[in-house]
């Protein structure tokens, strides 16, 4: 923040600032100074570090901060329009002679990451707690199963939980590429996952009933509350070890134009999404029958 967004309004660097920079510094950043404040503060490491003699009570302080964690969920779902912006202007002569003052080795983009590690982080020590206090008081949890211990690292954890399918969520989404549009206009990003996919047209020579003859395609898609996108996974190797997963992306559907048949027969793991009247149908096979009816009841709340 000072090595970098306050130099944004230095005089004697603005000429340097690229011109698709101009006045975006609050979509870079998002909310990062907010979160700077928050941490600035030290209250929540102060009653983090109250709990070392009782780690059983850390939930309590993640519960009782719930909403000041909310502002990670809001620096995550800004990340793609950060990271967009990052791609245009990230290699220009500003940023690098920011870099160069201070000294550092990585440039900004490792830092606009540290806020989605330090989330995860959090879940990782809460689950460590959790399992902690679960294997060494079996003999009390078997007393009183619904302690309120218990109860409560099991809560803080479900919401450590949330805020990190948000942030998983957000960083497939900034992989999507070949969308013309902008997807922060889409609204919400709701759900993301690959299934198998089949496609039928009024206009063409196959039936619905007959798909299930037909190969499937490998979709990957997205749940915006405006918008459905059918995306591709392509994997690329980076720096020739790790793949990297990207989506190129191949159709959306409006969803306030889309219908839904909860069950297609002979397959309990299928259902149907159509559009304009069924005159296009696609027919989605999630892994489980459990994921699609998280699927479906995630949809039929955006419909209604």
């Amino acid at each position: 923040l000072q090595g970098y967004a306050s130099e944004m309004d230095n005089p004697n660097l603005v000429h340097l600032i690229p011109s698709a920079l101009q006045n975006k510094k609050e979509i870079l950043f998002g909310n990062l100074p907010e979160i700077y404040e928050f941490h600035n503060r030290q209250i929540f490491l102060k009653e983090i570090e109250n709990c070392i003699e009782n780690p059983e009570l850390l939930a309590r302080c993640f519960l009782k901060r719930k909403e000041d964690l909310q502002i990670y969920e809001k620096y995550c779902q800004n990340k793609p329009r950060s990271e967009a912006l990052w791609r245009q202007c990230g290699d220009s002569i500003f940023f690098q002679e920011c870099q160069r003052k201070l000294d550092h080795k990585l440039s900004l983009d490792a830092y606009l990451l540290k806020p989605v590690q330090r989330i995860t982080k959090y879940q990782l020590l809460l689950k460590a707690i959790f399992f902690s206090f679960f294997f060494f008081n079996q003999e009390m949890l078997k007393c009183s199963k619904n302690s309120e211990g218990t109860a409560e690292l099991e809560e803080a954890l479900a919401t450590m939980l949330d805020i990190i399918k948000s942030v998983n969520d957000s960083m497939h989404q900034i992989a999507i590429t070949g969308y013309e549009g902008d997807v922060s206009e889409l609204g919400k990003l709701l759900m993301q996952g690959s299934f198998n996919v089949w496609t039928d047209h009024k206009k063409g020579h196959n039936k619905v009933k007959d798909l299930a003859r037909f190969k499937p395609m490998q979709r990957h898609l997205f749940l915006y509350t405006k918008m459905l996108l059918f995306c591709k996974k392509r994997e690329e190797n980076t720096d020739g070890h790790e793949k990297s997963a990207s989506y190129s992306f191949k159709n959306s559907l409006k969803m306030s134009t889309v219908g839904i048949t909860e069950n297609v027969k002979g397959d309990n793991k299928k259902f149907e999404i159509w559009y304009n009247g069924r005159e296009e149908v696609y027919i989605i096979q999630a892994s489980s029958v459990e994921l699609k009816n998280t699927w479906i009841s995630e949809i039929r709340k955006v419909l209604t």
